[in-house]
């Protein structure tokens, strides 16, 4: 297939279009982003006027929507202004993320108070309580701190490196959120860059073009939004991992072992790696005792130092017994949670509880879930010339399991999804145009579901307006932009409209 020509005007014209969007995202979240009760400082600054009455925070909340989607615009353009990626075109995407990321920085938190959860988390730690044992409503004036009601009761289902990081932001803040919340955001931007360097390079080792990669995952907005935006900690869950694959499938196994670990003790749903991370460590060729080995090695390097972890902090394993608290929420477009709360309400509409009936179909998900990804660990690569990359799509594809069989799907689990197919290779084709659809989608998910306003704001349209906004915006990038419209499979109404105004 021949490489696409790139559009005229220079990819720079993609990349100040989405550090205009970085831009108009954070002056919005001045009027929508999440701020605490307990933020004063914050609280003193000027800009809080654009939270005091409606008609600003309308505005606040169509910019934080225009920018968004005028990142996602960038992103498509950028990929259609370079045509064919080379090496030479690295410079550019480091320019490109620099000016993406910079802006969302200082941004107030957007689409998620995650970080509030972990400043709470921090403030358990500091005050020598339990995390595991512990929600944050053990603390006095806990309401104060800003976290979603989900996580004032339950207890933390993070990793011991998470904690001390939590801990480390609180004691450094001198107990302030303001300066607390930035470091968990540094943390989020370190995952970033942990991706971009060693992405591209597991690009390489499955054949695939590195500066491509790096373009299709590192500067994909989903990405943006979800790991420096909202300040995830999946951002350094994910670099880690991926780096921790990388030195695994260079020979480095027992490097690679200990940042998979580092990984698994910020969120612990990437020990899905560890096995597939002893399987590259055993080799192409690798007979069952050396399978075996590696496994064991493998797990016994990672069980130590979490062992070593748990004894230093005396919280030993906790984390294990708080794996399920995510798991008792669900969301609508979550295939397995919507199928098993209809089926429940249907069966409640019929004077039984639907209770029984949903948890059946869960576990279901569940179960099916581990024998998927048994499967996958046990499915010896077929032989293809290229072992990392066939190992990696397993790897893939067990996370994909886990995702799409959960009762919730989160906007930032795309992500987990997009980084490992990412380096195993998403075609120009329809796979394509799926990452297309589904970036727009959970771009326009963040845009709808949380801001954050006084309380004499009415919040409902405050939400009407994002979702409109957000709306016409995507349909507008799908069906009517003509420099964006054909990404999307465009309908035939429109090519034949397009060819009767030539």
């Amino acid at each position: 297939m021949s490489a696409p020509k790139p559009a005229p005007g220079g990819p720079e014209v993609a990349l100040r279009q989405g550090l205009v969007g970085s831009i108009l995202m954070t002056v919005g979240s001045m009027g929508v982003g999440w701020l605490a009760q307990g933020s004063v400082l914050i609280r003193t600054w000027p800009f809080i006027v654009a939270r005091t009455t409606l008609p600003a925070v309308i505005v606040c909340t169509v910019l934080v929507c225009v920018g968004a989607l005028l990142l996602l615009r960038a992103w498509l353009r950028l990929n259609q202004r370079v045509g064919a990626w080379t090496p030479e075109h690295r410079p550019l995407l480091k320019k490109a993320l620099w000016y993406w990321v910079t802006p969302l920085v200082f941004a107030l938190p957007l689409f998620s108070r995650d970080m509030y959860a972990y400043f709470g988390q921090g403030r358990l730690m500091l005050e020598g309580l339990d995390p595991y044992k512990s929600g944050i409503s053990s603390l006095s004036n806990y309401f104060s701190l800003g976290p979603d009601t989900l996580w004032t009761e339950a207890p933390t289902p993070y990793g011991p490196l998470w904690l001390w990081i939590e801990f480390g932001a609180v004691l450094i803040s001198g107990g302030a959120p303001e300066p607390a919340l930035f470091i968990f955001r540094l943390a989020g931007v370190l995952g970033v860059v942990l991706l971009y360097i060693y992405i591209p390079r597991l690009a390489v080792m499955c054949g695939l073009n590195a500066e491509r990669t790096i373009w299709l995952v590192v500067l994909n907005p989903v990405l943006l939004i979800n790991f420096v935006a909202s300040g995830h900690n999946d951002s350094l869950m994910i670099g880690l991992v991926v780096a921790g694959v990388y030195y695994a499938a260079t020979r480095r196994a027992v490097r690679g072992v200990i940042l998979i670990t580092a990984s698994i003790a910020v969120k612990p749903i990437t020990i899905l790696a560890l096995p597939f991370a002893g399987l590259l460590w055993a080799g192409k060729g690798a007979r069952w005792p050396r399978r075996i080995l590696c496994w064991g090695a493998t797990a016994g390097i990672s069980l130590g130092l979490l062992a070593v972890v748990g004894v230093s902090n005396g919280l030993g394993f906790g984390w294990l017994g708080a794996l399920q608290t995510p798991g008792t929420v669900w969301i609508w477009f979550a295939p397995v949670g919507l199928l098993a709360h209809t089926v429940g309400f249907v069966v409640q509409l019929f004077g039984s509880s639907g209770d029984p009936v949903t948890d059946v179909i869960l576990t279901v998900g569940k179960v099916l879930s581990v024998l998927v990804v048994l499967w996958l660990v046990f499915r010896w690569p077929s032989g293809e010339k290229n072992f990392t990359r066939e190992l990696l799509r397993n790897t893939a594809w067990a996370f994909a399991a886990v995702v799409v069989l959960a009762p919730v799907i989160q906007p930032w689990y795309m992500v987990w999804l997009l980084v490992f197919f990412g380096v195993t290779g998403i075609s120009d084709g329809w796979q394509m145009k799926l990452v297309y659809y589904l970036s727009a989608f959970f771009v326009l998910i963040a845009l709808t579901d949380q801001l954050n306003v006084f309380g004499w704001i009415p919040i409902d349209i405050v939400r009407a307006v994002a979702i409109v906004v957000g709306v016409v915006l995507v349909l507008h990038m799908i069906y009517a932009d003509r420099k964006t419209h054909h990404l999307f499979h465009a309908p035939r109404f429109w090519k034949r409209l397009s060819r009767s105004e030539r």
